[in-house]
């Protein structure tokens, strides 16, 4: 220790570069049907959260928490929690706040650094488990290495966690996925964004001045008026340099493997902090060459995919 591996993801042929490594998994990979079982907790706010269950008895439970403007249902979330359900752990795929077909009760609503409703689900599980490991999927694994870095008492069932496709810097990140070669992805991004702002305007129409929508071009121009200023930060500078994950990962106490393909679209250089982690005695670090953004794709159609075998193999190993 430290270990910052050299991992060779080997990508499908006809996926010939981070686009296309991004967008093909998520348009067209297979649907996966599990029994979820839902159940929906409260939040020290009065607030909600759902919470999607995969049970089979076991003392051992994976959290996993999906990116921006996804939910649990969908088949980056769906994949994993199959992956680990089949190996005889429990799963919840949790929703964030308004990703769960049901706008919710505050006028916030979640960002990168919310870790709060993280801790309210970890709280809420623990119970009934005597091993707790965390995955998180972009934005999910911002908020899953800032929750494990910050100083709070955390559950000591904790043992393990993994951040896929991580911004760990938020700032460089959102100007990266806001340039041209990427608007098709910030503008996916932004319409869905505004859509729950006008929905939530309807409701606290004093705590969410809708008029400044007409103001809105970028991903940083909605968080420097909306995600910033309604979750208590002065602007969007503020919200990424107090939320970034890049400056919470030397606090960290357990196990953890980030995972970020370099040519991921969506992140920037410090998305890849290799002589930071050489100092880290719990972070591992892979960067393979190829992956694209929450892809990783395999190659053979009837392979999982290459994160889910590296998820369970890194959670799976004694280290």
């Amino acid at each position: 220790m430290p270990l910052i591996k050299e991992i060779d993801y080997i990508n499908p042929k006809w996926l010939f570069n981070g686009h296309l490594q991004t967008i093909i998994p998520g348009l067209f990979r297979s649907v996966i049907s599990l029994p979820f079982e839902r159940e929906r907790i409260a939040t020290h706010d009065g607030d909600f959260l759902d919470l999607d269950w995969l049970r089979k008895g076991s003392k051992k439970l994976v959290i996993i928490s999906h990116g921006l403007e996804g939910n649990s249902k969908r088949p980056y979330m769906l994949g994993m929690a199959n992956q680990f359900y089949g190996k005889d752990f429990d799963v919840v795929n949790w929703n964030f706040r308004g990703c769960s077909e049901e706008m919710n009760q505050k006028p916030i609503f979640y960002h990168s650094g919310a870790t709060y409703d993280l801790d309210a689900v970890i709280d809420h599980a623990a119970t009934s488990y005597d091993e707790i490991y965390l995955i998180g999927f972009s934005l999910g694994g911002n908020l899953t290495l800032k929750y494990l870095g910050e100083k709070r008492a955390r559950n000591p069932k904790l043992k393990k966690s993994i951040a896929i496709s991580v911004p760990l810097h938020l700032e460089s990140s959102c100007i990266k996925i806001s340039s041209r070669e990427n608007i098709v992805y910030s503008k996916r991004f932004l319409n869905t964004l505004k859509e729950k702002i006008i929905k939530k305007s309807l409701v606290f129409p004093d705590e969410i001045p809708v008029g400044l929508l007409r103001k809105i071009k970028t991903l940083k121009d909605f968080d420097d008026f909306f995600t910033g200023p309604i979750h208590g930060f002065k602007d969007a500078h503020d919200y990424y340099e107090k939320n970034s994950s890049l400056y919470f990962i030397d606090k960290i106490e357990i196990p953890t493997l980030i995972l970020n393909a370099q040519n991921d679209p969506f992140l920037s250089e410090k998305c890849f902090p290799v002589n930071k982690g050489k100092s880290l005695p719990n972070i591992w670090m892979e960067f393979p060459k190829q992956g694209g953004h929450v892809g990783f794709s395999p190659r053979n159609r009837s392979e999982i995919y290459w994160s889910e075998k590296r998820a369970f193999e890194f959670i799976n190993t004694d280290l």
